[in-house]
């Protein structure tokens, strides 16, 4: 298959390209306009990092409700038009996030990128890997991105800033973030591997860091996409994935019933994409790779759209290609077979 009809190949490209901008993008735009372009990029770019175009809408988050909204609130002089930055802040998030919806995860988050390479080491390697987890371990681990959404990018925010919680949980997700670890280190900064001895809290914050740090980098030689399984930014986009351009589509037929390539294929093990019999099959875990539909293997039944635009639908002929391309590209065979439901 040509390396210009694989849309694997033609995606883990973009990310390279946005990892390189998103980690080293001043050197292009100039150090005063990269924190210019949006200060609400919709994946974990990361403003740690002294030369990022852009960094991700979290931050500016729990910075205004925390110094903003939760100082006002805990000194008794809270007034509605203190939203407002908050408001602008979700608003330029939402102008990015309706030209791409989730695929700012599958197509541009640095991390995400940073993990899928490293399983590719794995395969390489030969490590033991685990391709698919267990439907109940799936099932258990999904809340956990909108645990972390609502503690420790809201809740936490805001109860220091009234004063609840110490202040280093002004920005707790921040403290934690491994994208923050890895764009510095890809920066050359090592300052953000340091344990913070200042206050018990921050040194606390700073070691589940450095070990989630490394937690991510084995577990991604194993496993696909650890991180985004429980990412905040994920549960983010969950919320408004229906106003997105970018969109996942099925026409169910009755073929599908005894296949299940698609959430095989799906490295976030989202087995709803099978069992679904909706038109609209844009999953809150999904990330807009597109790998369910390159692995279908019945024409026209699943489709990536720009709006209405095509952007891939499946087709036997791509189909078989592409499964002999996988070996080439990514060290491992994806079953070619059909499966039968349980």
């Amino acid at each position: 298959m040509p390396v210009w009809k694989n849309l694997s190949v033609i995606r883990k490209v973009v990310q390279l390209l946005a990892f390189l901008f998103l980690v080293y993008g001043s050197v292009f735009v100039g150090f005063y306009s990269a924190d210019k372009i949006s200060g609400a990029f919709p994946a974990l770019a990361c403003a740690y990092d002294a030369k990022t175009a852009d960094y991700c809408v979290l931050i500016p988050l729990q910075h205004q409700l925390g110094h903003g909204v939760g100082r006002a609130i805990g000194a008794g002089t809270f007034a509605l038009s203190m939203l407002l930055p908050v408001l602008t802040t979700l608003a330029t998030f939402l102008l990015l996030f309706v030209l791409l919806n989730k695929a700012f995860c599958g197509w541009l988050c640095p991390l995400g990128f940073f993990q899928e390479v490293l399983g590719m080491i794995g395969q390489k390697l030969r490590l033991n890997r685990t391709e698919s987890l267990d439907e109940k371990v799936v099932d258990r681990i999904r809340p956990a991105k909108w645990l972390m959404l609502g503690l420790l990018v809201i809740l936490f925010p805001l109860a220091s800033g009234i004063g609840f919680v110490g202040h280093e949980l002004g920005d707790p997700f921040c403290k934690i973030c491994p994208s923050r670890i890895l764009t510095s280190l890809a920066a050359g900064q090592l300052n953000q591997l340091y344990i913070d001895t200042s206050s018990t809290g921050y040194m606390i914050l700073s070691i589940i860091a450095d070990t989630l740090f490394g937690l991510i980098l084995v577990l991604s030689l194993t496993m696909r996409q650890p991180f985004c399984r429980i990412c905040p930014m994920l549960a983010m986009h969950a919320i408004f994935k229906k106003i997105g351009l970018v969109r996942l589509v099925k026409n169910y037929t009755p073929r599908c019933d005894k296949c299940g390539l698609c959430a095989k294929a799906c490295p976030m093990d989202i087995r709803e994409i099978h069992t679904s019999k909706e038109k609209d099959i844009l999953m809150p875990d999904c990330t807009l790779c597109g790998r369910c539909v390159e692995f279908c293997p019945d024409k026209g039944v699943m489709a990536m759209k720009y709006a209405v635009i095509p952007i891939k639908v499946s087709d036997p002929q791509y189909f078989k290609e592409r499964n002999r391309a996988q070996k080439q590209w990514e060290g491992k065979q994806k079953p070619s077979r059909r499966v039968k439901k349980d």
